[in-house]
């Protein structure tokens, strides 16, 4: 039962004690992992210390860090229009406007720097009405935030985000035609392409440039109207066994991430993620 791809998760959807997270992760064979809340504080408002402390704990469990995910352009594009109230924006800790960009990007430089990430997960500013009118503006952000990355040698990871202006891989696949830079590429979530009205495997996949995917974001659903219903991975309307073989047949070499959302049984939500990891690294090695 050896995964083909490697098995990580966002710490957080374990627990936000990093400690805990780790503790249970490391038994279902997760080698490496995204940060993004970790006690209780989103990793951008860490201080050097306390990514030091956290550092200390994931070398100890020998879990590599290779990504962090961050909420850079997880904000309102003020000439962007009325933002779409029918999706749920997801905050982790961090509520934050477009003057606060320039020194969040900074922020991730510094923290990949201390924690190996070579991927900073990035966004689209949170969608509106008409997201045509944040597509330019989307566009020039992230290829000048990804020429400041390439000088660190980090990738700029633009992440399809239901409640972003990229949701489908439509709208990721025109995007990164429209921004061919060596250094911005996508983190493929086709959980967030379904909940944004799309069939993500096989036809929002197809459409996808293969050599752009760094990486992989893995929770499952199904939908009731506008709203997304949460369940164990591999057991919802994601076709995460055609996923994977897909994947595999492309040539990614990347990470398969779990980022549960799944409440978990009764609420438990890192009883959750442990079912939900256990079934992903099923996936992985079938």
């Amino acid at each position: 039962m050896t995964p083909k791809l490697e098995l990580a998760a966002i710490t957080d959807e374990f627990s936000p004690d990093l400690a805990v997270a780790l503790d249970a992760m490391a038994p279902i064979g997760m080698t490496a992992c995204e940060l993004r809340v970790v006690g209780g504080k989103n990793i951008m408002n860490l201080t050097d210390d306390e990514v030091k402390q956290a550092m200390d704990l994931l070398n100890a469990k020998g879990i590599r860090v290779l990504g962090l995910s961050s909420p850079i352009l997880k904000c309102t594009l003020p000439e962007g229009g009325e933002v779409d109230s029918r999706f749920q924006q997801d905050m982790f800790g961090a509520a934050y406007t477009m003057d606060d960009q320039p020194r969040l990007t900074e922020r991730a430089i510094r923290l990949c720097e201390m924690t190996g990430a070579k991927v900073v997960r990035v966004f689209s500013f949170w969608r509106t009405v008409d997201p045509e009118k944040c597509f330019a503006p989307a566009c020039a952000a992230l290829s000048k935030m990804a020429g400041q990355f390439k000088a660190h040698d980090i990738i700029c990871g633009i992440e399809n985000e239901h409640a972003c202006n990229i949701g489908t891989a439509a709208e990721a696949a025109r995007f990164l035609n429209a921004v061919p830079h060596s250094h911005l590429k996508l983190v493929w979530d086709p959980a967030n392409a379904l909940v944004s009205g799309e069939n993500p495997f096989p036809e929002g996949y197809n459409l996808l440039p293969k050599d752009r995917i760094v990486h992989v974001h893995a929770k499952d659903c199904h939908m009731e109207g506008h709203k997304p219903v949460w369940g164990p991975v591999g057991t919802r309307h994601v076709d995460w066994k055609g996923q994977i073989a897909a994947l595999l047949n492309d040539g990614y070499s990347g990470a398969v991430s779990l980022e549960t959302h799944w409440p978990g049984p009764g609420g438990n939500k890192l009883q959750g993620s442990v079912i939900c990891g256990w079934n992903l690294r099923g996936l992985l090695a079938a």
